[in-house]
């Protein structure tokens, strides 16, 4: 036990840490809707209610689509484009090469070559962009049922997820996340020209000299 935890402590720690938030959040989500509903004489649901209501899936899911775009794109990005310097970069001066596919410690797909070492190739993009356009989705159904749970609330006609689509208020609650994800991914590349931190993979060498690109 000792030696998996400590061969799978970040994904560990991470997973632990994603479970403490999201609990947080559902906690937090349920006091403050309570509170929101007591403002105009409403009751406000019981917790195993609350995550269902589109108080709580419209604000986790935007936030995961965001995440999930942000990685899709720096995947795709770095394998196409270079910046100097950076550890996140690949090196300009260098052409990756690919390990033996023959070897019988290389995955099924990429011996089994076709089809399938096309697709296997490009599975981490695929995957992250899948999982973007299922946050994608269950954000504008999660907003569309707040915005209708609001409507109700005030007397006001509901509407339908393809009419949520093109208002603005959705389209605000997405980009608002797009761009940040997208400002903290350009930071990251940029001041680790620059900066360092000692022992993290996404930082080079603390001697090394800033024009170095790749960890």
């Amino acid at each position: 036990m000792r030696e998996i935890v400590r061969c799978n402590g970040l994904s560990l720690a991470l997973f632990a840490l994603f479970l403490v938030s999201i609990v947080g959040q559902a906690l937090a989500g349920w006091y403050a809707l309570g509170e929101e509903l007591a403002i105009d004489g409403h009751a406000a649901p019981d917790f195993r209610s609350y995550l269902s209501t589109g108080h709580f899936l419209s604000a986790t899911f935007e936030y995961w689509e965001s995440e999930f775009l942000q990685m899709t794109v720096y995947v795709v990005l770095t394998a196409v484009l270079i910046q100097r310097g950076s550890p996140e970069s690949r090196n300009p001066d260098e052409n990756p090469k690919e390990p033996d596919a023959c070897r019988a410690s290389a995955p099924w797909p990429a011996r089994k070559g076709g089809v399938w070492l096309r697709l296997y190739a490009h599975s981490l993009s695929i995957t992250l962009l899948a999982l973007f356009g299922l946050s994608f989705w269950l954000h504008l159904f999660g907003s569309t049922r707040r915005a209708n749970e609001q409507a109700l609330l005030h007397a006001q006609p509901v509407m339908t997820a393809a009419e949520r689509l093109v208002d603005p208020e959705f389209w605000y609650e997405s980009f608002q996340n797009w761009q940040s994800e997208f400002l903290s991914i350009c930071a990251l590349v940029v001041l680790a020209i620059f900066l360092r931190e000692r022992g993290s993979p996404e930082s080079k060498p603390v001697h090394a000299p800033h024009s170095q690109t790749g960890g």
